[in-house]
């Protein structure tokens, strides 16, 4: 797929995070244009509700135009009747990952790594709520706020995002391709 705009093209993945005495685990949706996490939801469990969420979040957030494409791995989560019945009411494609291949979703893990490397593993959290205090501020405030992105001209998410509503489209060195 050839991007030249943000809602083309959203990422989903789930990891798991260390607390204390527990695990509890992320779902996250990206756009795969602007590298932006439009949706997330933090909880206990690996049940389809929690990719729900982070779905119901970016479908909140985001715009649903005609040809949007959601992509994910192959989990139960994102096979699940509920989670592909609501990307089916919105109009949203359907795009899974070849079995056996986790290169397909590279784009979303490699948000996951960076994730751990800059907040999961520079902390220590106690407990849920405290983990998702932090992780929200991390995700909301430096990540899609601060961090700067090579492929967006070493500008943080929110910032290309704003550019492109300044112009009336993105420049070629602004495409992308996923």
């Amino acid at each position: 797929m050839e991007l030249t705009g943000i809602d083309q093209l959203w990422r989903a993945d789930i990891t798991y995070i260390r607390l204390e005495t527990e695990f509890v685990y992320l779902a996250v949706i990206l756009d795969a244009f602007s590298r932006r996490v439009i949706g997330w939801a933090l909880d206990r469990h690996l049940e389809d509700d929690l990719a729900i969420a982070a779905l119901k979040m970016a479908l909140r957030r985001r715009t649903t135009p005609e040809g949007l494409t959601h992509h994910s791995d192959r989990g139960v989560q994102y096979a699940s009747h509920d989670y592909t019945g609501l990307l089916k009411d919105r109009g949203i494609r359907i795009s899974m990952s070849r079995k056996g291949n986790p290169y397909d979703n590279a784009a979303c893990e490699s948000f996951m790594k960076t994730l751990k490397y800059e907040e999961v593993y520079r902390q220590e959290y106690r407990d849920l709520a405290e983990a998702r205090a932090s992780i929200e501020k991390f995700i909301e405030k430096i990540y899609n706020g601060k961090r700067l992105h090579s492929a967006l001209g070493y500008r943080p998410p929110a910032e290309f995002e704003h550019s492109l509503f300044t112009c009336s489209f993105p420049p070629a060195s602004q495409q992308v391709t996923a």
